[in-house]
């Protein structure tokens, strides 16, 4: 089975980004020093694309991810989504944690809805979204579990189920595979993969695992350690779906993990940059 490319990525005029970061800088103050998260960050990210952004431990990834959100401001710089400025959160911009944070006494279908609820969305519109969204993630059997009963990769395609339910134009997903093990993290990387073939919904993913930026993005961006900047950027032209072991990746991940091989924080330790 071949995986195209979603249609947005096939017909948007590659000119207009949908995210575009120019300049950007985060610093954190306190009272005993300063710490620049980010420094400089200046990409474009366009509709229908799915980017994966790897680096050391504590270069700003995550900082990163709540800028685009509008969960933090930057201090210098701008960032600019269909070419407004980003001043709060909204439902175009969603995140999806390496926690799922999942509400214990709703089931699967309930947290589902929780967050299309809080929008105003009833009725056979809530239903038909709720639907489409586990079965995206292939929990429709599942949908009167609790999360007690659940495992953790079922877990973390509830939080997915869930981001998708909303129809975000932009998914920024924050480690979401990290906390599993290799097995299960293989099989949700085939699943995102065919999801985002299917909806189109431009995902923007942050990860220390370089085969695993490899087998998803159409890009990856190479960060620097803290502060963060932009060092490189890689394209991955390889045919989907992409296996985690095939030679191309392999082959792939050797190139980012060369741009990484001076960076603190890289290790082959599992969850790594050599991890699988």
């Amino acid at each position: 089975m071949t995986l195209s490319a979603p249609a947005q990525s096939r017909t948007t005029t590659k000119f207009i980004p949908l995210l575009r970061l120019q300049g950007v800088t985060k610093r954190f103050l306190n009272s005993r020093h300063n710490t620049t998260a980010v420094e400089w960050l200046s990409f474009d990210v366009y509709e229908g694309e799915f980017v994966c952004i790897v680096g050391p431990s504590g270069g700003g990834k995550s900082t990163l991810l709540n800028l685009i959100a509008g969960l933090d401001a930057p201090d210098e710089g701008q960032v600019l989504f269909e070419g407004e400025a980003v001043r709060r959160s909204g439902p175009e911009r969603v995140v999806v944690f390496q926690e799922p944070a999942l509400i214990p006494w709703l089931n699967v279908r309930q947290n589902v809805e929780f967050g299309l609820k809080l929008r105003k969305v009833h009725g056979v519109e809530l239903r038909a979204r709720v639907d489409r969204a586990l079965e995206l993630v292939h929990l429709r059997s599942f949908e009167r579990a609790y999360s007690h009963e659940l495992s953790g990769g079922m877990k973390q395609r509830v939080q997915l189920a869930r981001a998708l339910a909303v129809k975000p134009r932009m998914l920024l997903m924050d480690e979401p595979f990290a906390a599993l093990d290799a097995q299960t993290r293989d099989g949700l990387q085939l699943e995102l993969q065919a999801i985002w073939a299917d909806m189109g919904t431009t995902i923007l993913f942050v990860t220390h695992n370089v085969r695993e930026a490899v087998v998803l993005a159409d890009r990856v961006l190479v960060m620097t350690p803290s502060p963060g900047r932009l060092k490189s950027e890689i394209p991955v032209p390889l045919p989907r779906p992409r296996s985690i072991d095939s030679h191309a990746v392999v082959d792939l991940a050797a190139q980012v993990r060369a741009e990484l091989q001076h960076e603190v924080g890289v290790s082959n330790e599992p969850g790594g940059a050599d991890a699988r």
